[in-house]
């Protein structure tokens, strides 16, 4: 029969376990600190404190590491500035796949082996086959004008 101390071990080293598998399943530092805790309690729980004692350790050593390391993170994390979709696309010539009527609110191009909603930057319709040069990119719609030929 177990004695209530290796009970306990065994109750915090699945806790400990469990939180490490959820920690590197996700990779968002969101049980790393239950996981310490864990340890915490299963040391308690080691030197044969009582079971009060072990959860007290447990929470309290997961809300400050929580409480000091979460605002640090939030410092050091470096956002990535994410360009708009098709930024890169200005200035790209473009085949017109579908006739681009604004009136219809028809059209599409193709730019870069990419198809794209298009619209024209003027009101006039460009027909299928026509070369233009992109102009804008709105979302995912994009803005031409036809491609003058010398």
């Amino acid at each position: 029969m177990l004695t209530e101390v290796v009970r306990s071990m065994i109750l915090w080293g699945i806790v400990f376990a469990a939180a490490v598998i959820a920690e590197i399943a996700t990779l968002q530092l969101v049980s790393i600190w239950f996981a310490a805790g864990a340890l915490g309690a299963f040391i308690t729980a080691a030197m044969g404190k009582p079971f009060s004692v072990q959860a007290i350790v447990f929470v309290a050593v997961s809300a400050v590491l929580l409480c000091l390391t979460r605002p640090l993170l939030k410092l050091i994390r470096v956002k990535k500035e994410i360009p708009p979709t098709g930024d890169d696309d200005v200035g790209k010539l473009a085949v017109v796949t579908e006739t681009i009527d604004n009136h219809a609110d028809t059209g599409r191009v193709r730019i870069g082996g990419v198809n794209w909603r298009a619209r024209s930057d003027g009101n006039a319709p460009i027909e299928a086959g026509t070369s233009v040069r992109v102009t804008a990119i709105e979302g995912t719609t994009a803005f031409v004008r036809k491609e003058e030929t010398s």
